[in-house]
């Protein structure tokens, strides 16, 4: 994500938002459907060797705060998970195959789905107003854990709403019919706090 300009990131913002485009011209203004899953990557700074002390640049931390800058923090608020992952090494190559494997998540991802649609909606991007406070209300523990990660992480309204999606989401994969307070840390752990230093 950082190889792009600020301003072109920036641009879509709104589109994620609203999932539409509007495009205005001097004889027409049309909203065309944008309805998408964004996903995006980016190394922890420029070179990418961030933490590694035989590789890492000379310039680190400052090049990974520099590097890490050019995405936006209300660009960052409009993307849901954000999953840090570490380097493989050839050691992790050989390791045996998941427990689980694609089939069965599929299976799982697909009944949740079944769920969801049930709820009228397409999926629970899509829940909003009283269907999000009907569907995605969580138990008083996982709210309690909510609202104090909301005051330490400093979510916005916006980062609230969605972490509230996502930890409904989390609980329909597991089958659950109520969002916990395993299904909100899990929520949390998903959403970035400021880049590594």
């Amino acid at each position: 994500m950082p190889e792009f300009q600020r301003a072109v990131l920036d641009s879509l913002r709104q589109p994620l938002e609203t999932g539409k485009v509007d495009v205005a011209r001097a004889n027409a203004h049309v909203a065309y459907p944008a309805r998408v899953q964004l996903v995006a990557a980016m190394n922890p700074c420029r070179c990418g060797h961030l933490g590694d002390p035989a590789l890492a640049c000379s310039r680190a931390p400052k090049c990974a705060v520099d590097y890490q800058s050019k995405v936006s923090g209300p660009m960052l608020d409009r993307i849901d998970l954000h999953v840090e992952v570490d380097p493989v090494s050839a050691a992790d190559l050989a390791l045996p195959p998941p427990a689980e494997g694609s089939a069965e998540v599929a299976a799982r991802v697909a009944a949740a789905r079944a769920v969801q649609v049930e709820r009228g909606v397409r999926s629970n991007a899509e829940l909003e107003g009283e269907a999000l406070e009907n569907y995605a209300r969580p138990d008083e523990a996982g709210r309690t854990l909510l609202m104090q990660a909301a005051e330490k992480m400093r979510l916005s309204a916006r980062a609230y709403t969605r972490m509230l999606r996502v930890a409904r989401t989390i609980a329909d994969l597991a089958g659950a019919r109520e969002v916990g307070r395993i299904h909100v840390a899990e929520a949390l752990s998903y959403r970035r706090q400021a880049p590594r230093a």
